[in-house]
């Protein structure tokens, strides 16, 4: 959908007024919506990482949440299977 619709839509324009880009990514988010292959544009955007426009109904700041707390949890995840294996190792 989103490669019939204009890429201004997607990608914002040097300096665009705060209320225009939200309007303009609420509007993205919309097309997004309809996709059939959001999910996998999502994807596509978070392991590029794409440092720009709307993919996959995200902005690039809420992608760089999503990393982030991709990252936090990676940590997480490594650091309890290094504590489990040193309990298992002790035990």
């Amino acid at each position: 959908m989103c490669r019939r619709d204009e890429a201004g839509l997607f990608f914002a324009p040097s300096k665009e007024p705060t209320a225009a880009r939200l309007s303009r990514e609420e509007a993205a988010k919309r097309v997004c919506a309809r996709c059939p292959v959001m999910v996998e544009c999502r994807e596509h955007a978070l392991l590029q990482p794409e440092p720009y426009g709307v993919w996959g109904g995200l902005t690039a700041a809420e992608r760089r949440v999503v990393l982030a707390r991709r990252r936090r949890r990676d940590l997480e995840l490594k650091k309890a299977a290094r504590s489990a294996s040193t309990i298992a190792a002790a035990g």
